[in-house]
């Protein structure tokens, strides 16, 4: 019993500040200052239509989109192989090309900004998203790798050796058996990969300095500078850039969790 208590007071904990800002993004600002907790009165659907009605949040939802599912395939694919190789092949030196790896999730994104930027305008990359998708990549390749290893050594060698009788290549084995047992794997680490690359902010921050290809979490810092006057606005587009994330998190929770839970009890 007091476990479902917990549960819910962490969820109402969670909630009321989602609830408080929809029903603020519903009111002026005049009503915000006279009637911060109470209900709209009237109902001001502008500050929702208005933002639904502008191109500028339609392209910045396509550029974090396009720039989550680059980083993605990129993430997974390099780091799927580099599992494969690091898991089912014994050669000398692995043990520490892995511990390499690891020691990358220790590397705080921060430290690298300087010499990052540098890099990016050496070779001509600022203001594209591949400027965005290879360093995000990148970041996430150790995480990535790590998850996808641990469950690659746990298929079993017997089966290895039974393809490769029938004549499967290594990379047959690797894209026709390994690839479809590894699916809940697959779809954790895209997961996350997902979710990663929608929220960076300073990345993004730092590349682009033209609207083009602004994400939305530059986009909301770019619109609470514009109307840091107009809260109820603001709350409105605050919650409007929540829907997308929050829509795939609720559509691929059960991904997310039974991966996990599997990776947990194969280990």
């Amino acid at each position: 019993m007091p476990l479902y208590v917990t549960v819910w007071l962490v969820g109402v904990l969670m909630v009321t500040p989602l609830l408080y800002a929809f029903v603020s993004g519903f009111k002026s600002t005049d009503q915000l200052s006279r009637n911060p907790f109470g209900l709209p009165s009237p109902w001001v659907t502008s500050n929702y239509t208005d933002v639904l009605a502008s191109g500028s949040f339609w392209r910045m939802l396509g550029s974090s989109t396009l720039i989550a599912v680059g980083t993605t395939v990129l993430t997974v694919g390099a780091a799927a192989l580099a599992a494969f190789a690091l898991a089912r092949f014994a050669f000398r030196g692995r043990e520490l090309l892995f511990t390499l790896f690891t020691m990358g999730l220790m590397f705080p994104f921060a430290v690298a900004i300087l010499p990052l930027f540098i890099l990016l305008r050496t070779f001509g990359l600022l203001d594209n998203p591949w400027g965005v998708i290879l360093p995000q990549a990148a970041f996430g390749l150790p995480m990535t790798i790590v998850i996808l290893r641990g469950f690659f050594r746990e298929i079993p060698g017997e089966l290895e050796e039974a393809a490769t009788l029938d004549g499967c290549s290594p990379l047959g084995f690797f894209w026709r058996i390994l690839l479809p047992m590894a699916r809940p794997a697959l779809g954790t680490v895209s997961i996350l990969a997902i979710v990663a690359s929608w929220n960076n902010f300073l990345l993004p921050l730092l590349v682009f300095s033209e609207q083009t290809w602004w994400t939305i979490p530059v986009g909301v810092q770019q619109f609470q500078g514009q109307y840091a006057t107009d809260i109820a606005r603001v709350f409105a587009y605050l919650v409007l850039a929540m829907v997308p994330a929050l829509g795939f998190y609720a559509v691929a929770e059960r991904q997310l969790i039974g991966g996990i839970t599997l990776g947990a009890t194969k280990g």
